[in-house]
């Protein structure tokens, strides 16, 4: 078993560097548009190389982006041709065999002067837990640079292989507003998880700080603060899943049951002062966190309905009739 992960990097070009990323992802972008375009109008798909392309890119580039135009057309044939998209946020793709790193750079070819030439662009390799460096000693994908404002993000991806648990433990979890996660194990172990009034006092403490920048029409710092929120809630979540599956592997669980959340935001009990925090909050975001570290601990998940998630046994799915006060969340 395996699965692929994103690693984001930040990355800090000179402003040069940044000038040529930009105009390298334009080019891209409308490269990807031409080719599907032209696949569309001859109704079939393209035998072009990257010899057949005229923009200014470097060859893997070029391959990429024609890779990229092929599936887009795909797309666009199974839907009769009633829809065709134009892709628009610029953005550039290297295949694995065309970039490499180390602990303070990643290199890649870039346009200087007409010609493709290996790169190293400064980036912050290393974070807190040393996670991104070792996630990358794992099976690489494409390189994908991205500019979000002012700042340039390196999009990893990584195959991780994933081993099965072999025991058949199991554990229940519940996502809500209170206590942002509940798990209870078959044998009755029940652990919060989070600070859910902690949550809801910093997302009422930036929604007060926007609040008053917004009759200041402080645009910039509104945006600022909004990033800022964000940042401290993804935060959360790390923290809140990586608790949640250190307490999987500490009582040697192999599933873990989380609810599903297609309708979690009708079907979870709030009161009035709690709607504004119901609809922004990310239980996918936590929930997909958890799943993926599970999975690297090879616990595996399983979605289920979410009606008494932490209250049902998690084992021969009985529902647990005292249960339902001592895990209210």
């Amino acid at each position: 078993m395996s699965q692929t992960i994103t690693v984001k990097i930040k990355l800090l070009p000179t402003k040069e560097q940044a000038n040529i990323l930009q105009e390298m992802s334009k080019k891209y972008i409308s490269t990807i548009n031409s080719l599907v375009f032209e696949m569309v109008a001859k109704k079939k798909s393209t035998k072009n190389s990257s010899k057949d392309i005229s923009a200014s890119l470097p060859s893997a580039v070029k391959n990429q982006a024609i890779k990229d135009a092929k599936s887009v057309f795909k797309k666009v044939k199974k839907s009769k041709f009633t829809t065709v998209p134009v892709l628009k946020k610029p953005v550039c793709i290297w295949n694995n065999q065309n970039y490499s790193f180390d602990f303070t750079h990643i290199s890649m070819p870039i346009m200087i002067d007409g010609k493709a030439i290996k790169t190293p662009i400064r980036a912050l390799m290393i974070d807190k837990e040393n996670r991104n460096f070792n996630l990358l000693k794992h099976k690489l994908g494409t390189l994908r640079i991205t500019q979000k404002a002012d700042k340039w993000i390196a999009q990893i991806s990584v195959t991780i292989p994933t081993v099965e648990g072999t025991g058949l433990k199991v554990m229940g979890v519940d996502l809500g507003l209170k206590v942002p996660a509940v798990a209870v194990t078959d044998d009755e172990k029940v652990r919060f998880f989070g600070n859910g009034r902690q949550n809801k006092y910093m997302k009422r403490k930036y929604r007060s700080e926007r609040k008053v920048l917004g009759k200041k029409k402080k645009l910039n710092a509104i945006r600022s603060s909004k990033d800022k929120e964000q940042r401290w809630m993804k935060d959360q979540d790390h923290k809140v899943s990586r608790a949640v599956v250190n307490f999987a592997k500490d009582n040697k669980i192999s599933v873990i049951r989380l609810e599903q959340l297609a309708n979690i935001r009708q079907t979870a009990r709030t009161s009035r002062k709690n709607e504004k925090n119901l609809h922004t909050w990310s239980f996918y975001r936590l929930s997909q966190f958890i799943e993926y570290k599970a999975n690297l601990e090879g616990i595996q998940v399983e979605f289920v309905n979410p009606a008494y998630t932490s209250q049902t046994c998690p084992k021969c799915s009985e529902k647990k009739q005292g249960t339902r006060q001592k895990i209210q969340v």
